[in-house]
Protein backbone atom coordinates (compact mmCIF):
# COMPACT_ATOMS: atom_id res chain seq x y z
CA UNK A 1 0.00 0.00 0.00
CA UNK A 2 2.71 2.50 1.02
CA UNK A 3 4.82 1.66 -2.03
CA UNK A 4 1.97 2.30 -4.48
CA UNK A 5 1.08 5.51 -2.67
CA UNK A 6 4.66 6.76 -3.08
CA UNK A 7 4.75 5.78 -6.76
CA UNK A 8 1.39 7.46 -7.39
CA UNK A 9 2.42 10.62 -5.56
CA UNK A 10 5.71 10.75 -7.48
CA UNK A 11 3.92 10.42 -10.80
CA UNK A 12 1.44 13.14 -9.82
CA UNK A 13 4.29 15.49 -8.90
CA UNK A 14 6.04 14.77 -12.20
CA UNK A 15 2.80 15.39 -14.09
CA UNK A 16 2.20 18.65 -12.19
CA UNK A 17 5.68 19.80 -13.16
CA UNK A 18 5.75 18.53 -16.75
CA UNK A 19 2.23 19.19 -18.07
CA UNK A 20 2.17 23.00 -17.55
CA UNK A 21 5.61 23.23 -19.15
CA UNK A 22 4.46 21.12 -22.09
CA UNK A 23 1.38 23.32 -22.49
CA UNK A 24 3.45 26.50 -22.53
CA UNK A 25 6.06 25.13 -24.90
CA UNK A 26 3.64 23.17 -27.07
CA UNK A 27 1.36 26.00 -28.11
CA UNK A 28 -1.31 26.59 -25.49
CA UNK A 29 -4.25 24.51 -24.41
CA UNK A 30 -5.50 23.33 -27.81
CA UNK A 31 -6.85 19.78 -27.93
CA UNK A 32 -6.09 19.52 -31.67
CA UNK A 33 -2.54 18.10 -31.57
CA UNK A 34 -2.07 14.37 -31.11
CA UNK A 35 -0.67 13.65 -27.61
CA UNK A 36 3.02 12.76 -27.74
CA UNK A 37 4.34 9.30 -26.90
CA UNK A 38 5.90 10.47 -23.63
CA UNK A 39 2.66 12.10 -22.51
CA UNK A 40 0.64 8.99 -23.38
CA UNK A 41 3.08 6.71 -21.51
CA UNK A 42 3.06 8.98 -18.45
CA UNK A 43 -0.74 9.21 -18.44
CA UNK A 44 -1.14 5.43 -18.66
CA UNK A 45 1.36 4.80 -15.86
CA UNK A 46 -0.27 7.44 -13.71
CA UNK A 47 -3.71 5.93 -14.31
CA UNK A 48 -2.50 2.42 -13.45
CA UNK A 49 -0.70 3.60 -10.33
CA UNK A 50 -3.75 5.44 -9.03
CA UNK A 51 -6.32 2.66 -9.53
CA UNK A 52 -6.61 1.09 -6.06
CA UNK A 53 -5.07 -2.37 -5.75
CA UNK A 54 -8.37 -3.87 -4.60
CA UNK A 55 -10.04 -2.54 -7.75
CA UNK A 56 -7.27 -3.90 -9.98
CA UNK A 57 -7.69 -7.35 -8.48
CA UNK A 58 -11.50 -7.42 -8.67
CA UNK A 59 -12.95 -10.21 -10.79
CA UNK A 60 -16.06 -10.02 -12.91
CA UNK A 61 -18.87 -11.56 -10.83
CA UNK A 62 -21.07 -12.14 -13.89
CA UNK A 63 -20.68 -15.37 -15.82
CA UNK A 64 -20.25 -14.77 -19.53
CA UNK A 65 -23.18 -15.98 -21.61
CA UNK A 66 -24.99 -14.77 -24.72
CA UNK A 67 -27.59 -12.80 -22.74
CA UNK A 68 -24.95 -10.90 -20.73
CA UNK A 69 -22.93 -10.22 -23.88
CA UNK A 70 -26.03 -9.01 -25.78
CA UNK A 71 -27.02 -6.69 -22.93
CA UNK A 72 -23.48 -5.31 -22.70
CA UNK A 73 -23.44 -4.78 -26.48
CA UNK A 74 -26.77 -2.92 -26.39
CA UNK A 75 -25.61 -0.74 -23.47
CA UNK A 76 -22.35 0.07 -25.27
CA UNK A 77 -24.22 1.01 -28.48
CA UNK A 78 -26.53 3.36 -26.60
CA UNK A 79 -24.14 4.90 -24.08
CA UNK A 80 -20.54 4.49 -25.27
CA UNK A 81 -20.42 4.34 -29.07
CA UNK A 82 -20.75 8.09 -29.61
CA UNK A 83 -17.15 8.43 -28.38
CA UNK A 84 -15.76 4.90 -28.74
CA UNK A 85 -17.57 3.76 -31.96
CA UNK A 86 -19.55 0.54 -32.15
CA UNK A 87 -16.38 -1.42 -32.85
CA UNK A 88 -14.41 0.22 -30.01
CA UNK A 89 -11.98 1.92 -32.41
CA UNK A 90 -12.66 5.43 -31.09
CA UNK A 91 -13.05 6.56 -34.70
CA UNK A 92 -15.97 8.97 -34.25
CA UNK A 93 -16.21 12.76 -34.49
CA UNK A 94 -16.28 12.98 -30.68
CA UNK A 95 -13.61 10.34 -30.11
CA UNK A 96 -11.18 12.02 -32.52
CA UNK A 97 -11.76 15.42 -30.87
CA UNK A 98 -11.01 14.39 -27.30
CA UNK A 99 -7.64 14.99 -25.66
CA UNK A 100 -6.32 12.40 -25.30
CA UNK A 101 -8.15 10.69 -28.18
CA UNK A 102 -10.63 7.95 -27.34
CA UNK A 103 -8.49 4.78 -27.31
CA UNK A 104 -8.82 1.85 -29.65
CA UNK A 105 -10.28 -0.49 -27.08
CA UNK A 106 -9.50 -3.53 -29.22
CA UNK A 107 -5.77 -3.00 -28.72
CA UNK A 108 -3.41 -4.03 -25.93
CA UNK A 109 -3.58 -0.72 -24.05
CA UNK A 110 -7.15 -1.60 -23.06
CA UNK A 111 -7.24 -5.38 -23.44
CA UNK A 112 -4.21 -5.81 -21.14
CA UNK A 113 -6.04 -4.08 -18.28
CA UNK A 114 -7.57 -6.33 -15.65
CA UNK A 115 -11.34 -6.70 -15.52
CA UNK A 116 -11.23 -4.74 -12.28
CA UNK A 117 -9.35 -1.85 -13.88
CA UNK A 118 -11.82 -1.61 -16.76
CA UNK A 119 -14.73 -1.72 -14.30
CA UNK A 120 -13.12 0.97 -12.12
CA UNK A 121 -12.60 3.26 -15.13
CA UNK A 122 -16.22 2.83 -16.27
CA UNK A 123 -17.56 3.49 -12.78
CA UNK A 124 -15.22 6.34 -11.78
CA UNK A 125 -14.06 7.93 -15.03
CA UNK A 126 -10.58 9.35 -15.60
CA UNK A 127 -9.77 12.92 -14.67
CA UNK A 128 -8.40 15.29 -17.32
CA UNK A 129 -9.81 13.14 -20.13
CA UNK A 130 -13.24 12.94 -21.72
CA UNK A 131 -14.06 9.74 -19.81
CA UNK A 132 -16.89 10.47 -17.36
CA UNK A 133 -17.80 8.50 -14.25
CA UNK A 134 -20.81 6.30 -15.02
CA UNK A 135 -21.12 4.70 -11.58
CA UNK A 136 -23.28 5.74 -8.69
CA UNK A 137 -26.60 4.62 -10.18
CA UNK A 138 -26.60 1.53 -7.98
CA UNK A 139 -26.32 -0.89 -10.92
CA UNK A 140 -22.72 -2.14 -11.00
CA UNK A 141 -23.83 -5.22 -12.95
CA UNK A 142 -24.34 -2.96 -16.00
CA UNK A 143 -20.66 -1.97 -15.85
CA UNK A 144 -19.60 -5.60 -15.45
CA UNK A 145 -21.62 -6.47 -18.58
CA UNK A 146 -19.71 -3.73 -20.39
CA UNK A 147 -16.44 -5.30 -19.22
CA UNK A 148 -17.47 -8.58 -20.89
CA UNK A 149 -18.42 -6.73 -24.08
CA UNK A 150 -15.16 -4.74 -24.16
CA UNK A 151 -13.28 -8.04 -23.93
CA UNK A 152 -15.34 -9.21 -26.94
CA UNK A 153 -14.56 -6.16 -29.12
CA UNK A 154 -11.58 -7.73 -30.97
CA UNK A 155 -13.94 -10.51 -32.14
CA UNK A 156 -16.96 -8.31 -32.96
CA UNK A 157 -18.77 -9.58 -36.05
CA UNK A 158 -20.25 -7.47 -38.89
CA UNK A 159 -23.73 -8.68 -37.89
CA UNK A 160 -23.21 -7.56 -34.30
CA UNK A 161 -22.00 -4.16 -35.47
CA UNK A 162 -25.00 -3.78 -37.79
CA UNK A 163 -27.33 -4.61 -34.92
CA UNK A 164 -25.64 -1.98 -32.77
CA UNK A 165 -26.26 0.71 -35.39
CA UNK A 166 -29.99 0.33 -34.76
CA UNK A 167 -29.41 1.09 -31.08
CA UNK A 168 -27.17 4.14 -31.50
CA UNK A 169 -28.62 7.47 -30.31
CA UNK A 170 -30.22 9.50 -33.10
CA UNK A 171 -30.81 13.21 -33.57
CA UNK A 172 -34.40 14.51 -34.05
CA UNK A 173 -33.69 14.89 -37.79
CA UNK A 174 -32.51 11.27 -38.00
CA UNK A 175 -35.65 10.06 -36.18
CA UNK A 176 -37.82 12.11 -38.57
CA UNK A 177 -36.04 10.63 -41.57
CA UNK A 178 -36.42 7.11 -40.20
CA UNK A 179 -40.14 7.70 -39.63
CA UNK A 180 -40.55 9.04 -43.18
CA UNK A 181 -38.78 5.97 -44.57
CA UNK A 182 -40.99 3.65 -42.51
CA UNK A 183 -44.17 5.42 -43.63
CA UNK A 184 -43.03 5.35 -47.26
CA UNK A 185 -42.26 1.62 -47.11
CA UNK A 186 -45.76 1.05 -45.68
CA UNK A 187 -47.22 3.02 -48.62
CA UNK A 188 -48.49 5.79 -46.34
CA UNK A 189 -46.24 8.68 -47.28
CA UNK A 190 -44.12 10.31 -49.94
CA UNK A 191 -40.50 9.46 -50.59
CA UNK A 192 -38.25 10.79 -47.81
CA UNK A 193 -36.09 13.82 -48.52
CA UNK A 194 -32.48 12.94 -49.35
CA UNK A 195 -30.08 13.43 -46.46
CA UNK A 196 -28.30 16.75 -46.36
CA UNK A 197 -30.88 18.47 -48.62
CA UNK A 198 -33.21 20.18 -46.17
CA UNK A 199 -33.47 23.30 -48.30
CA UNK A 200 -31.42 25.54 -45.99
Amino acid sequence: MGRWWCIGLSLVLVAVAVIPLAVLVGGGVSARPEPGAAEVALARRLRSALVPAAAQEARNPLALDQRVLAEGRAHFADHCASCHANDGSGDTALGRSLYPRAPDMRGPATQALSDGEIFYIIENGVRLTGMPAWGGAGKPEESWKLVHFIRHLPALTPDERAGMELLNPRSPDEWRELQEETEFLKGKGSAPSPRGHSGH
